[in-house]
């Protein structure tokens, strides 16, 4: 599952579609998941509240992010905190590297990071001789099968226990076959046991960082985020600067409705909060922008940036169900990464906006309120404005617009589309028509609802 460059999404899409067994399993399993989001959300009275609340404070949050970002600078450095900013991508990987070149680390242990995913945290540093074990058991699966994660909760969700038995089975030596849930876990829980306790270096994510205390927040439900900040001499946090909040007390708000609307779950298994750093111990925070003051500049999308990552939108999404995480070539995929991408390189993103029903399924569920099917659209209008869009879809659209647009050409196409169904079909059910590689092409009917109209109903009035 490889991903091309050279693909849009619909190329993609259509390989993973291949393997319908596949797509039917993957849209199943996903869908499961959503109805779980369904009963954990409708179980809480206050649910919608919890949702306007948290858009609101995410709202307020980024209408004066400058101040609360300086606010939290100044706590964590009371805390004994270093902290660091990066403009970009690079900037954060070279920021990571210095540090571990300070402590001479040449293996370090990662948790789950849709950040250091997005800036491509891993490939920079074993480019200069870095290992970097991956400690979140998906992300531990896909790194082993060098593919990126499909999913930003569930990274290995289009694989199947078997093929992870054999993943497991070439780096970790389990036997041939084996694909038992238990003896998986038991066998990446010891191999990742000696990572924890030999490297000197643990990078995680932030999941919320609070402005009024100056401490960050990391949501996991395996501890491996805890084990390797825990262990480790030096612990490196890297945020993306969206994740602020004002106060510890907002904290309740988002926590009931982040696993809810990840997983179904009440809360994550470990909600831990990280203040200051051990006595003899080391805790970096790297503050990282790539492309979101950008974002937020931008009146019609600035909202994406309330996103908690719980991916919600994207279990509930028809198209990422049946097209999978790696046709969006985004280390966030589906409904809210078809918006953030785009604001990170545009043409190579133009087609992600287009990835989409727009039946807005994706904002209904988000539990901060995202607009994610209007952005869609708006996203549309700007990359066809900018002229990224696909020149097939613009000759199409400036076509229909020009048989629209007019009451005698409208007639005459649909005579003649009538006329070629029934005449000479094979020029429209063909491989060249992309509806009909998954669709039976209607029967043409004897007339136009306009010629029927007049001859039945005309007459009377």
């Amino acid at each position: 599952m490889k991903t091309e460059p050279t693909k849009d999404h619909a190329a993609l899409a259509h390989r993973f579609n291949q393997d319908e067994p596949r797509v039917n399993w993957h849209d199943e399993t996903l869908w499961f998941i959503r109805e779980k989001r369904d009963r954990a959300a409708f179980a809480i009275p206050d649910w919608e509240l919890l949702r306007e609340t948290a858009s609101q404070i995410k709202f307020h949050t980024l209408s004066n992010l400058s101040q609360y970002l300086a606010q939290f600078e100044a706590n964590a450095q009371a805390n004994g905190i270093t902290v660091h900013w990066a403009a970009d991508a690079r900037e954060h990987n070279q920021i990571v590297h210095s540090i571990l070149q300070q402590h001479g680390v040449t293996q370090m242990v990662k948790s789950k990071s849709m950040l250091t995913e997005e800036c491509h945290l891993n490939d920079y540093l074993e480019q200069h001789g870095i290992e970097v074990i991956d400690s979140d058991l998906g992300e531990r699966i896909v790194q082993l099968a060098k593919e990126p994660p499909s999913h930003i909760v569930l990274p290995c969700i289009h694989l199947k226990k078997e093929e992870i038995g054999d993943i497991f089975h070439m780096h970790l030596g389990t036997q041939a076959g084996v694909a038992d849930p238990q003896i998986l876990t038991e066998t990446a829980r010891q191999h990742l046991r000696e990572t924890f306790l030999t490297r000197k270096a643990a990078l995680t994510g932030v999941n919320f960082a609070v402005a009024e205390t100056g401490e960050f927040v990391v949501c996991t439900n395996e501890g491996n985020a805890d084990m390797g900040a825990h262990l480790a001499d030096v612990h490196i946090a890297s945020m993306g600067i969206e994740k602020l909040i004002p106060r510890r007390a907002d904290l309740g708000v988002f926590l009931r409705l982040l696993t809810r609307s990840a997983t179904g779950q009440p809360i994550t298994t470990y909600s831990s909060h990280f203040k200051m750093p051990r006595p003899g111990h080391e805790l970096h925070l790297v503050l990282v922008d790539n492309g979101r003051s950008v974002q937020l500049g931008r009146e019609d999308f600035r909202n994406s940036l309330k996103c908690i990552r719980c991916g919600a939108c994207m279990n509930t999404c028809p198209v990422y169900r049946r097209s999978g995480g790696h046709s969006y070539q985004s280390a966030v995929a589906g409904p809210i990464g078809s918006i953030l991408a785009p604001n990170l390189d545009m043409k190579k993103h133009a087609d992600l906006p287009f990835a989409s029903t727009l039946c807005g399924s994706c904002s209904n569920v988000c539990p901060v309120k995202i607009d994610i099917h209007n952005q869609l659209y708006k996203w549309r209008q700007v990359i066809v404005r900018e002229g990224y869009a696909d020149p097939k879809k613009t000759v199409g659209m400036k076509a229909m617009n020009l048989v629209l647009s007019s009451p005698k050409t409208f007639t005459l196409s649909g005579k003649a589309g009538r006329w070629f169904m029934k005449t000479v079909p094979f020029l429209v059910s063909n491989k060249m028509n992309p509806w009909y590689k998954h669709r039976e092409m209607p029967q043409p009917p004897k007339e136009s609802f306009g010629e029927w109209y007049r001859k039945n109903r005309k007459p009377h009035e």
